[in-house]
């Protein structure tokens, strides 16, 4: 009793839980590092492509974030089967993963290819440059179509041997695809090496290739490491139709805050991309591109909160899960001030890297950095307390707190500010980002009412 007390647990807590983390943190650090590098190629060619691509780059972060979310809920069941040493349950998790994220695929193919113009418009309504942006958006679009199916079942793969804990075989498949991704578009960006100069399309096809690349190496890891998910081909289909629906039960809620997240994003990005010219659309993707540094620490700290009380609420083990819970969470508020100060000092890379930019977006791009620096400790302590109640399969905390929050607060405010007011990009963000604090305190209180603490495994 005494150490369910402690709010903060010993080193080798904290020490386990960054074996998990740091791995993670890592691999989506090099993922992020090789965007900057990406981005800053193609802000070599100007705002306005840089812009485009920016612009196609929403839809792929909507394919993204709800080929993630699938993950996620997939990943609270196998996380569980794991810490009970359930084969087939886990098996039945990796199915639920892939089935869906490939009914995902189905969306992004109709934007892609049958009207991505008219959908990306959307997010210029009041720009000065919106049809020339619009130009290299879609030729961005229509290339980017070719990574949909192998990146899928890459994130199923890698996702899956992260819920078991095994995080260092992803870090190494993506360093190498990440780093095919940098030279490929050194060489088609600007034409290198007798290559013809692709401009933005280039960028597309070095992304696309070094997705194609990333997918053979993890088919090769799943057939040669065999690990407890496999399952054979020949069952694929065998689903428990139990299991199934009530993954996608739970799936559904947690669905619904992430595309609520992405809706009110996009309606943001929307919004302040009217504030201006390209100058606005690229200075926020900039600011975004070096701001993703300090993202990393949101995947690794949910990953390892997910792993370490999904392995003992699997195992029965409820009050040692209730213990980790506290300790997990003063470990978050921590480092997040650590992770404030590493993003004042990413300011300093702002006008090397984005230099050949206008001054406009250099400041914007600036200053968008500093005010995300300031909020990730917020951010990292809430993105924890998501995480401690989905590893016990409470997504209603999300959904009633997050979701309804964020829909019929944070949406509508986002837009009485564009209609009536004039202030800036970044002072729009801050508004409307306040509204974060307000979740933080709630969710700590829905916490305590301990929905979470449960083992699912009896599900099956």
């Amino acid at each position: 009793m005494e150490q369910s007390r402690r709010l903060f647990g010993p080193g080798s807590f904290y020490k386990s839980a960054l074996a998990i983390a740091v791995p993670i943190m890592l691999q989506q650090m090099i993922q992020s590092l090789v965007s900057l590098v990406d981005n800053f190629m193609v802000a070599g060619l100007g705002d306005v492509s840089m812009s485009g691509v920016n612009v196609a780059g929403q839809i792929l972060f909507v394919f993204m974030v709800f080929l993630n979310t699938v993950c996620m809920t997939g990943g609270i069941f196998m996380t569980q089967f794991f810490g009970a040493g359930d084969r087939e349950g886990m098996g039945q998790a990796f199915r639920f993963k892939v089935v869906m994220g490939l009914a995902a695929f189905v969306p992004y193919f109709l934007i892609t290819i049958v009207f991505p113009r008219a959908v990306m418009s959307l997010m210029l309504i009041g720009n000065t440059q919106a049809d020339l942006i619009l130009n290299e958006a879609v030729k961005y679009m229509h290339i980017m179509l070719l990574m949909g199916i192998p990146y899928t079942i890459s994130v199923c793969i890698a996702t899956s041997l992260r819920d078991m804990g095994q995080v260092k075989i992803p870090l190494y498949v993506t360093m190498a695809a990440m780093l095919t991704n940098a030279v490929l578009n050194w060489i088609l960006i600007y034409g290198h090496f007798g290559f013809p100069r692709m401009g933005v399309r280039g960028a597309a096809y070095a992304t696309v290739i070094a997705r194609a690349f990333e997918f053979i190496l993890f088919i090769v890891v799943y057939s040669r490491l065999k690990p407890a998910f496999m399952i054979r081909m020949a069952d694929f289909f065998k689903i428990n139709g139990r299991l199934f629906r009530e993954t996608l039960k739970k799936g559904a809620l947690i669905l619904f805050c992430e595309m609520v997240w992405v809706f009110s994003e996009t309606i943001t990005t929307a919004v302040y991309n009217g504030r201006g010219g390209a100058d606005v659309v690229s200075g926020m993707a900039a600011g975004f591109s070096i701001a993703n540094l300090l993202f990393v620490a949101f995947g690794g700290i949910y990953s390892a909160t997910g792993v370490i009380l999904g392995k003992s609420l699997g195992a029965g083990t409820l009050e040692k899960a209730r213990t980790e819970k506290t300790w997990l969470l003063s470990g978050a508020a921590v480092f997040g001030l650590f992770v404030m100060l590493f993003g004042f000092g990413t300011t300093l890379i702002v006008p090397v890297v984005y230099g050949r930019l206008s001054a406009s977006a250099v400041k914007i791009c600036r200053d968008m950095v500093m005010l995300i620096a300031i909020l990730m400790p917020f951010w990292l302590y809430m993105n924890t307390q998501q995480a401690i109640a989905r590893a016990g399969g409470d997504t209603a905390m999300g959904f009633y707190v997050d979701g309804l929050l964020t829909l019929f607060v944070m949406i509508p405010m986002v837009l009485l500010l564009g209609k009536y007011t004039l202030i800036g990009p970044v002072m729009m963000y801050a508004c409307v980002k306040i509204i974060d604090l307000m979740k933080v305190v709630i969710f700590h209180f829905w916490l305590k009412r301990e929905r979470w603490l449960k083992n699912l495994t009896t599900v099956a």
